[in-house]
């Protein structure tokens, strides 16, 4: 069973992100404040749950969040500050989209960047733990899917529709054969090491 909240204040946000591990496509983040009581059974980790489960708790969270927010960071953005401080901007700036001060930030995993003032905690696993985090999950992950096949539609090669942007080996296979986009972040090893080390030799 999640906890509805860490800190006991109204204003507590739950923060989390989707797609710091993509090869494409933004890192997205949300920021979510519910309810002090607020349970429901089928709220988790988004990774846990299926598509359907996932939209249908989107619609959920949408309806029942006090604030809710979702922001994104660009491949190109990635690339200049690191996918880390990539995710932890992409917070900032779903926090910044609640338009409140909030009293209080509960962040999945081990690290963040102090937002502002206020007060944060790192939760490992939090999205397994907390409900405000694993509804910022679920925002992000609805978000970042959402996007990611719009942009399939304009590059069907990757299969966006299919792994989101992930390194799966069909995703891989078409930056052999056709290359990058403007959505491939490319301070990432988007090959492996020895088959970059041959392209470079061919070029």
């Amino acid at each position: 069973m999640l906890i509805a909240n860490h800190s006991g204040k109204l204003l507590e946000v739950g923060l989390d992100e989707a797609g710091r591990g993509c090869l494409a496509g933004p890192v997205v983040a949300g920021a979510v404040v519910l309810p002090l009581d607020y349970s429901h059974p089928l709220l988790t980790d988004s990774k846990l749950l299926t598509a359907k489960q996932r939209e249908q708790l989107r619609e959920e969270i949408c309806r029942e969040a006090i604030y809710w927010a979702v922001a994104e960071v660009s491949p190109q953005e990635i690339d200049e500050i690191n996918i880390l401080n990539a995710s932890f901007l992409a917070m900032h700036r779903a926090t910044d989209l609640l338009n409140i001060a909030p009293e209080y930030l509960l962040v999945d995993g081990n690290r963040f960047n102090p937002y502002k003032e206020v007060p944060h905690a790192c939760m490992v696993k939090g999205d397994s733990r907390f409900y405000n985090i694993a509804a910022a999950s679920i925002l992000a992950k609805t978000h970042r899917d959402d996007l990611m096949c719009a942009l399939a539609a304009t590059y069907p090669q990757y299969k966006w529709e299919q792994n989101a942007g992930y390194p799966t080996k069909a995703h891989r296979n078409a930056i052999r054969e056709h290359g990058t986009t403007p959505h491939h972040r490319l301070s990432f090893k988007l090959l492996p090491d020895a088959e970059v080390s041959i392209l470079e030799e061919i070029l």
